[in-house]
């Protein structure tokens, strides 16, 4: 008698939940899964039962259509918190599928476009002393977009691999005279393939960035030697009404100040001792140093000339500046730059193929 009331109270409480909303699938399912349990204890093995992928399956597939208040009842075989991990699995899943906007994204903010990766690495690959900084300035200067240079470190550190052989700039400018019309000068020496001395005038424009010239002379230089280093490096050039240089005993001879006098230009002296009165023409000897006459060789006056004056029209040109919000310190011949786009380009060599640059195709 105690039997058939308790079978009776099991059949009045499936019939309860049969009519109610997706009361038959959960039935079934639970039927099904209790089914599935007893043909896995049937199994022939003495400890554990061996689970098989299709039996995963079938119980995720028996979960997700059951009540979460049966799923507890009806682990034989499978633990409950198993059964319940499944079910949470299946649920996850379901809201992620109807919320992302694309089914096989993954979740978080979208990285950079695969063309902007390709033009960062080709630009590192191809010019490999170059910085975060740098690629970034040249980027947006080229393709018009912007981009922050702990991006392109990212990339770099993802994707570059440097082959074997293979920050942004900070200056302090001390100057007692800020003129828009103001030059500077300074002279370094380098050594050619054969071991001969050559000095090197340097003549830039304070306010623009731009390279005015260079005058070069092979053995020692005097007060006229100097004179006509500075009158090729500035040939069809309109002079300055200032002249930045430092205290070089050079800068005394009678000749060179006479040739400013005729030439109506003043004067001005650096800070003695303090190298940072003087920054930018010094940090830009640097620059030529490190980006041309350190990796290249030249054998006479005439081949150095040649390979300063592609330096000088790729850095004019072509080179984004630091110091100029990564502009070039001389407009385009052609009017303003416009943007290239990532899915036609070509690469554009300076200084005979130590440096290329993006342009359009």
């Amino acid at each position: 008698m105690p039997d058939f009331v308790i079978l009776f109270v099991h059949l009045i409480a499936t019939i309860a939940r049969l009519a109610g909303p997706g009361g038959i699938r959960s039935v079934v399912a639970e039927s099904v899964l209790v089914k599935h349990q007893l043909l896995i204890l049937n199994r022939s093995r003495k400890r554990a039962p061996h689970l098989h992928v299709f039996d995963r399956i079938v119980a995720g597939l028996c979960v997700l259509l059951m009540r979460p208040a049966r799923i507890i009842r009806s682990g034989i075989v499978l633990k409950p918190s198993t059964l319940l991990n499944v079910h949470n699995a299946w649920k996850k899943r379901k809201y992620r599928l109807l919320f992302s906007p694309q089914r096989r994204r993954r979740p978080g903010p979208k990285g950079p476009s695969k063309e902007l990766i390709e033009a960062v690495l080709q630009m590192k690959q191809r010019n490999p002393t170059w910085g975060c900084p740098r690629i970034a300035q040249q980027i947006a200067l080229a393709f018009d977009v912007q981009i922050d240079k702990d991006r392109i470190r990212r990339i770099l550190n993802i994707h570059y691999q440097p082959d074997p052989d293979s920050g942004g700039p900070s200056w302090l400018t001390f100057l007692g005279h800020m003129k828009d019309s103001l030059w500077s000068l300074d002279l370094f020496r380098c050594e050619s393939a054969t071991l001969q001395t050559h000095w090197v005038l340097l003549v830039m424009d304070q306010f623009t960035r731009r390279i005015i010239g260079f005058g070069v002379q092979r053995g020692i230089v005097d007060g006229s030697a100097l004179c006509r280093m500075f009158n090729r490096a500035t040939r069809k050039q309109t002079l300055p009404k200032y002249l930045s240089t430092d205290h070089d005993p050079l800068y005394r001879f009678h000749q060179w100040k006479a040739n400013l006098r005729v030439l109506e230009v003043t004067e001005i002296k650096t800070v003695p001792y303090v190298p940072l009165s003087h920054p930018f023409v010094e940090r830009l000897i640097g620059t030529i140093r490190r980006e041309s006459l350190d990796r290249t060789l030249f054998w006479t006056t005439t081949d150095l000339e040649t390979k300063l004056l592609d330096f000088k029209h790729y850095y004019n040109g072509h080179r984004a500046h630091a110091g100029l919000d990564g502009s070039t310190p001389e407009p385009s011949m052609d009017g303003p730059r416009s943007p290239v786009s990532f899915s036609s380009y070509r690469w554009r060599q300076h200084c005979r193929g130590l440096y290329q640059t993006p342009m359009a195709a």
